[in-house]
């Protein structure tokens, strides 16, 4: 499998709750805010994709209902900005977000080939 010209080598993605990723959140990134997902990127080689994805089962609940979408695509939604973090994609600036927003949506309009 390839991702934006890289293989996928070793990725966690871990399901949790929003108070464990808020422990999360708080340790490692000093940020003490509820959050969806978060990515640690391990890679090591400019081929292969490597880390670990939280996300937290929660807060995608949630942002499904905000967001009027089902709760499967919010999931996916998520799973793609994870990889797409692992893949070097940013979302701090407006630009970067906007960018990634891009990528997350064409990323979703292949789901019809892949799980119909």
């Amino acid at each position: 499998m390839h991702t934006e010209g890289r293989s996928i080598g070793s990725v966690n993605v871990i399901f949790c709750s929003d108070s464990f990723l808020l422990d999360i959140n708080i340790k490692y990134l000093n940020h003490d805010t509820f959050t969806d997902i978060i990515t640690f990127d391990y890679t090591d080689q400019d081929d292969f994709l490597s880390g670990e994805i939280l996300i937290s089962i929660d807060r995608v609940k949630e942002n499904s209902k905000t967001f009027h979408v089902s709760f499967t695509t919010e999931l996916h939604r998520v799973l793609i900005h994870g990889f797409l973090h692992l893949a070097g994609y940013k979302d701090k600036s407006i630009k970067d977000k906007e960018l990634m927003t891009s990528k997350e949506d064409y990323c979703l309009s292949l789901q019809p080939k892949f799980f119909n």
